[in-house]
């Protein structure tokens, strides 16, 4: 066997091998932008992990059509595990509207954080109507009472430019922001 025979076969064989791949296109979740941070009366803040409903907790993109149904955007899947993102993001994002340290549980330090935040979202939802809407409840609990502890609806209503996989990606990270924004406020009073 020559060697640019042998070289042939293995392009070949890694042309094969990427053409079997997924064809799906991955989107991430963004961060914001640099905005005006919110001073709060704690230094830290652990998240636990954020629960999702089962249809929004999937690889898939989902896009509810006007008959109701959910159905999976082509070829477009998110590129990591739904709960993990969604639980990084907003603790980035609580870290970035605020003056606090934000990590996800575990929290990694030896001192305990000052509060502890649970957020549970029952809807997370793209429309065809162009809106974006995630709602559910957040609860604010401060074992060492830094803060008073509270329970709290949200219901956010966040436009989308289109239906399309990256609108959708774009008004996740958005609703995602607004909630953290919400957070902090909630915790600045």
């Amino acid at each position: 066997m020559t060697a640019s025979f042998r070289l042939t076969l293995g392009l070949l064989s890694a042309l094969a091998l990427t053409a079997c791949g997924d064809p799906a296109a991955r989107y991430l979740l963004e961060p914001p932008t640099a905005q005006e941070r919110m001073r709060l009366p704690v230094s830290t803040i652990e998240l636990r992990e954020v629960t999702l409903p089962v249809y929004a907790s999937g690889s898939e993109i989902m896009l509810q059509g006007e008959d109701g149904a959910l159905r999976p955007s082509d070829n477009a899947v998110w590129a990591d595990d739904q709960v993990r993102a969604v639980t990084l993001s907003l603790a980035r994002d609580i870290e970035a509207v605020s003056t606090a340290t934000a990590a996800a549980e575990p929290w990694p330090l030896i001192d305990s954080p000052q509060v502890r935040v649970e957020v549970r979202i029952d809807r997370m939802v793209a429309q065809t109507d162009g809106v974006f809407r995630m709602s559910g409840q957040f609860a604010i609990a401060s074992p060492g009472g830094a803060v008073r502890e509270t329970l709290n609806r949200f219901d956010i209503a966040q436009p989308m430019a289109a239906g399309t996989p990256t609108a959708i990606a774009d008004a996740t990270s958005a609703a995602i922001t607004t909630l953290a924004r919400q957070i902090a406020n909630r915790l600045s009073r």
